[in-house]
């Protein structure tokens, strides 16, 4: 019990900080040298104004200087944060392969708050994840492994990236082609189209390196089957509305998958 209370104290610690990269990264702010602050008044924030939880709620979500809303963003980031840690100490214990394993779950999770809010991925949290996923685990055969697992899914989601940014590509190509004039024969004015994003291949790699060559098959799947509501939803909705965030498909399946790893590696031993 006092271990678990530790992990969760742990991780509504991490998650307050995480906040702050969520914040500042997109935006190009440092997040260690300038102090917290409101981002409507820029007041520096006292240190009981930090406490991950019960500032928000003492302050009743509001700014204790020019009483702006604060996001509910903000204890929900620190709760999840904490949950994390909670549920990986509860199956796994307290160690530092676990700490790192983690890390690189909140690094998940900022990526999932960026490419909801921004649709973008930063390249300095998503090679912190690949790092921690690949540093978490038991031996240094393990981390090997991690890291061979790592660069598999990232080639192989390039190759795929390739593949399919091709054909979609050589689709639009042929379907401009039969309005060609003699005007335009000589122009190119089809678009390249890019299948999937850089960091999509990034966050493969952090996949691979926390769950293997099986599990992470597993939740490429489950991610697929959690979007395809969202898309369904939204298919009737303008070209911009329709671009859906994958990243937080992709790190909420890696995590359930994470937790169940034996019961689904039983499955797939008895049934393949």
């Amino acid at each position: 019990m006092i271990e678990l209370s530790i992990a969760f104290v742990f991780g509504l610690l991490f998650g307050s900080f995480l906040n702050v990269v969520i914040l500042r990264v997109p935006i190009g702010e440092s997040v260690v040298f300038n102090p917290s602050h409101c981002m409507r008044c820029k007041a520096k924030l006292r240190p009981w104004h930090n406490i991950p939880l019960f500032s928000w709620l003492f302050l009743r979500g509001k700014c204790s200087f020019c009483k702006t809303k604060i996001s509910i963003q903000y204890p929900l980031i620190e709760l999840i944060s904490g949950i994390i840690f909670l549920t990986l100490a509860n199956k796994y214990g307290l160690s530092l392969p676990i700490f790192f394993v983690a890390l690189s779950f909140l690094m998940l999770l900022a990526l999932s708050m960026i490419d909801f809010k921004y649709k973008m991925i930063p390249d300095s949290i998503n090679l912190l994840a690949i790092i921690f996923a690949i540093l978490g685990a038991w031996s240094i055969g393990g981390i090997f492994n991690n890291f061979v697992n790592a660069i598999l899914f990232a080639g192989g989601f390039t190759l795929l990236r390739f593949s399919l940014s091709y054909i979609l590509t050589s689709s639009a190509h042929r379907a401009i082609k039969k309005n060609v004039t003699s005007w335009s024969k000589n122009y190119h004015p089809y678009p390249f189209i890019e299948a999937m994003g850089e960091g999509d291949i990034m966050v493969a790699a952090t996949m691979g390196a926390l769950l293997g060559v099986e599990l992470t098959l597993v939740a490429i799947f489950l991610s697929a089957i959690l979007a395809l509501p969202v898309m369904l939803a939204l298919k009737n909705k303008g070209a911009e509305e329709q671009r859906v965030p994958f990243v937080p498909f992709l790190a909420l399946s890696t995590f359930i998958v994470y937790i169940l790893d034996t019961p689904i590696m039983a499955y797939i031993e008895a049934n393949y």
